[in-house]
C-alpha cells in the first residue's frame, strides 16, 4: 500500500482529534457580510487563512481538493455564480501526483450576487454551507463544513445572522435547581468512580490479549529467539544479558504507554472530546475504510509499512551503547513490526475511544498490549532453555494473519454501524448487520477447514487439531448468530450485546424483544412536564447510539422483570442521546458560553444534551443514570454502567424511597 496515502489518512484523523478541542482554531476563519441593496445586493464571505496553510479554490475540479458553496433548497435559486477575489496561486502538489491545483494563501474574498431582488423576500433567510479543503505540508483538512446564514430585512437589506450567544447563567442547559453536591439520599456513585476500576481492568486485559495475538504474527514471532540470543550471547556475563533483555522489554512497554499520552492532553482540554471523536461520522467512516484496508493487508493483497527511512534512521541509533541503544532497539521493533501490529493497535485505539473512561482506557489498553509484547523477552532471558520449546516459524503464521483479516473485517462493520446510527441513515439495520457477520464468520469457518484458500498460501497437507478446534468454535459462533436475523425473543444475543445495532433499529416494524422503552426520547422538557403531571420521579438515561455499554444495559439489565416493572410503574424514563447528529431547528441553535468563558456551538441534539450532562453532572461518559424529582432535586447520586442487576435495582429503589420521603 502507498505509505504516503496511509499517513495522509492518519494525519486527517490527527487533525480531527485536534480540531475537536475548543482551544485549537481551524486553519481557515470565515467572516460574513454583505454589500449593496436591491438587485445589486451580494453576499460576502471573507476567509482568513492561517500562516503556512493553502485554501483550495472554487475553480479546482471535482476530483481535486477544492472549495464549494452549497445553498439549501430554499436558497439555491436565489444565488448567482460565486466570484473569488484574491491572489490565486498554482504550484505542483506532491501529495496529488504533482497536479497544479489552484489555491490561496493569507486571505481571499468570495462574492455571490443575488438573482432576485431581496426586497421582495423580506423576513426570509438565505442559508447554506461552505465546504472547504486546506493543506499544510502533509496535513490535509476537509472537507470542513462552515454554515452561513443571512436574514433579509423588510427593506431588502441583507444582514449576516449568526448564532446568538447565551451565557450559562441564562440558559436551559444549566439548571439551577440541580445540586450535584446535595442529593436527598447518599446512595449510588458518580458513575466514573463506581465503574472505572473494572472498566480499566477489562480494557487492560483486552489490550494484553491483543498483544498476545500480535506475538504470533510473522513480524514479531521470529524476533523473540533472535533478540534474546543477541542479548545473552553479546553480554559478558549472564546477569548482564538478562538485565539488558529485561530493560529491552521495559522499553517496549514504555513506548506503547507513551503512545497514549497525547490523548490525556486532549481529554483535559475538553471532557467531551473523546466522545465527540468516537461518534464523529466522518471518523467512523474513515475507521471503517481503514479496517477494510487492514483486512485486505492481512489477506495478503499488499503490505502496510512505515517509511523505510524512518525505520533505518531509528535502527542506526540502536548501536549506541548502554540503555539508550537498547531503547532504540525497542523502538526499531515497534516500527518494523507495524505491518502486523498496526491493525491490532488500530482496533485497540478505536475501541478505547468508543468506550467510557477516555484517555485512561486507552493507556490501560496500550499498557496491556505493550506488556504482552515485552513479557516473552524477559521470560526467555531468565529461562533461555525454553527457547527450544517454542514452535518454529512457518506457514501457520500466515494462517494467523488471515484469521485476523476476517476479524478486522467484522470489526469494520461496527464503525459503519456507528455512523449509520448517529445519522439515522437506515442502511445497516440490526438484521443486515447480523447477515454480514454471519457471512464473515461462515467464510472464516470454511477457511479454517481448508475449503477457502488464498493464492499466497502453501498447500495444507493436514489440518492440525488446533486449527480444527478453532474452525469448530467459529462454526458454532456462526450458528449462534442466526437468531439475530429473526423477530423473536431469541434475537437478543447476550454474548455480543452492544456490538450490533439496538433491537429497536430493525427491519421489522414491530421488532420483538425491545424490552423497556422510554416515554420520551431527546426531549427533557417534555419528560419533566410528564413527571410533574404524574407526580413521578424522572429517570434520565444519558446514552448514545454508538455506546456499547448502553446497549448492554438496555438489553441485559433493563429487561429483568423487577427492574422493568419498577421503572415502568414508578418513573418517567427519558433517553437523551448525546451523539445524535440531527440538527436542531434554526431558532433553537445558539452559542453556549460556560461560566469559565468557554464558548461552544449548540447545533445538534447531541451538542445540546452532551453539554447538558457535563454542565449539570460533571460527567461526560455514557451511560449515566440520574434520578430527579419533578422540581429537579437530585434524589441520589448518579451511576454509570452497572451490569449487576441487583445493584442497579437497589439504586433505583433508593431513589424512589428518597422521592417518597
Amino acid at each position: 500500500m502507498n505509505t504516503r496515502i496511509f499517513l495522509l489518512l492518519f494525519s486527517f484523523i490527527a487533525f480531527q482529534f485536534a480540531a475537536t478541542a475548543q482551544d485549537n482554531p481551524a486553519p481557515v476563519q470565515w467572516s460574513f457580510s454583505s454589500e449593496g441593496q436591491g438587485k445589486d445586493a451580494k453576499l460576502i464571505f471573507k476567509a482568513s487563512i492561517a500562516p503556512g496553510w493553502k485554501l483550495y479554490s472554487l475553480s479546482a475540479s471535482d476530483d481535486q481538493p477544492n472549495t464549494r458553496i452549497q445553498a439549501d433548497s430554499a436558497s439555491a435559486d436565489k444565488l448567482d455564480v460565486p466570484v473569488e477575489k484574491g491572489n490565486l496561486l498554482s504550484n505542483p502538489e506532491p501529495l496529488f501526483d504533482n497536479a497544479r491545483i489552484p489555491y490561496y494563501e493569507n486571505e481571499v474574498q468570495i462574492e455571490i450576487p443575488l438573482k432576485v431582488d431581496p426586497s421582495a423576500d423580506g423576513g426570509q433567510y438565505l442559508n447554506g454551507t461552505i465546504l472547504y479543503m486546506a493543506l499544510k505540508g502533509e496535513e490535509i483538512v476537509g472537507p470542513e463544513e462552515v454554515p452561513f446564514r443571512y436574514q433579509i430585512s423588510a427593506g431588502g437589506e441583507l444582514v449576516a445572522a449568526g448564532l446568538k450567544t447565551v451565557s450559562g447563567n441564562d440558559n436551559s442547559l444549566k439548571r439551577k435547581a440541580i445540586r450535584l453536591d446535595n442529593p436527598v439520599a447518599s446512595c449510588g456513585g458518580t458513575g466514573i468512580e463506581s465503574a472505572s476500576g473494572g472498566g480499566l481492568l477489562n480494557i487492560f486485559i483486552l489490550g494484553f490479549l491483543g498483544g498476545l495475538i500480535a506475538l504470533f504474527t510473522p513480524c514479531v514471532f521470529p524476533m523473540i529467539p533472535l533478540t534474546v540470543s543477541f542479548f545473552t550471547k553479546k553480554s559478558q556475563d549472564k546477569k548482564k544479558g538478562v538485565a539488558n533483555a529485561m530493560l529491552y522489554g521495559f522499553f517496549i512497554f514504555l513506548i506503547y504507554i507513551l503512545l497514549s499520552a497525547p490523548f490525556h492532553l486532549m481529554d483535559s482540554l475538553n471532557p467531551e472530546i473523546l466522545n465527540n471523536i468516537s461518534t464523529n461520522v466522518w471518523l467512523n467512516l474513515l475507521f471503517f475504510v481503514i479496517f477494510v484496508v487492514f483486512a485486505l493487508s492481512f489477506f495478503g493483497l499488499f503490505e502496510i509499512t512505515l517509511p523505510s527511512s524512518l525505520s533505518n534512521s531509528v535502527d542506526s541509533k540502536s548501536g549506541i551503547g548502554g540503555g539508550l541503544g537498547i531503547f532504540f532497539m525497542a523502538l526499531t521493533l515497534a516500527l518494523v513490526s507495524f505491518s502486523c501490529t498496526g491493525p491490532i493497535l488500530g482496533s485497540l485505539l478505536a475501541g478505547s475511544l468508543s468506550t467510557d473512561g477516555g484517555a485512561m482506557q486507552l493507556t490501560a489498553g496500550m499498557g496491556g498490549f505493550g506488556l504482552a509484547l515485552a513479557l516473552p523477552f524477559a521470560v526467555f532471558a531468565f529461562f533461555p532453555n525454553l527457547l527450544s520449546a517454542i514452535p518454529k516459524s512457518g506457514g501457520w503464521l500466515t494462517t494467523v494473519k488471515i484469521v485476523l483479516g476476517f476479524v478486522e473485517l467484522a470489526l469494520a462493520m461496527k464503525f459503519l454501524s456507528n455512523a449509520d446510527l448517529v445519522m439515522h441513515w437506515g442502511l445497516l439495520k440490526r438484521e443486515v448487520f447480523f447477515a454480514i457477520w454471519i457471512l464473515i464468520s461462515a467464510a472464516l469457518t470454511l477457511y479454517l477447514f481448508g475449503v477457502i484458500r488464498f493464492r499466497h498460501e502453501g498447500p495444507v497437507k493436514k489440518l492440525s487439531n488446533l486449527r480444527v478446534g478453532f474452525a469448530v468454535v467459529f462454526g458454532l459462533f456462526t450458528l449462534y448468530l442466526l437468531p439475530g436475523l429473526t423477530n423473536s425473543r431469541y434475537a437478543n444475543l447476550a454474548l455480543i450485546s452492544g456490538f450490533p445495532p439496538p433491537l429497536t433499529y430493525s427491519v421489522y416494524s414491530d421488532a420483538g424483544g425491545k424490552g423497556l422503552e422510554p416515554e420520551v426520547i431527546n426531549d427533557y422538557e417534555k419528560a419533566l412536564a410528564l413527571a410533574k403531571e404524574q407526580n413521578k420521579p424522572l429517570l434520565i438515561d444519558f446514552t448514545g447510539w454508538a455506546c456499547v455499554n448502553c446497549r448492554k444495559m438496555e438489553e441485559n439489565v433493563w429487561p429483568q422483570p423487577a427492574i422493568h416493572d419498577m421503572i415502568s410503574e414508578n418513573f418517567i424514563l427519558v433517553s437523551l442521546y448525546v451523539d445524535d447528529r440531527k440538527k436542531l431547528p434554526e431558532d433553537q441553535q445558539f452559542i453556549y458560553e460556560a461560566p469559565g468563558g468557554v464558548r461552544k456551538e449548540i447545533k445538534t441534539i447531541g451538542d445540546k444534551f452532551a453539554t447538558f450532562q457535563t454542565e449539570n453532572f460533571k460527567n461526560a461518559s455514557q451511560p449515566l443514570y440520574v434520578v430527579l424529582s419533578p422540581d429537579e432535586k437530585l434524589l441520589n447520586n448518579p451511576v454509570g454502567y452497572t451490569p449487576d442487576a441487583d445493584e442497579y435495582l437497589q439504586w433505583l429503589q433508593c431513589g424512589l424511597d428518597a422521592f417518597r420521603k
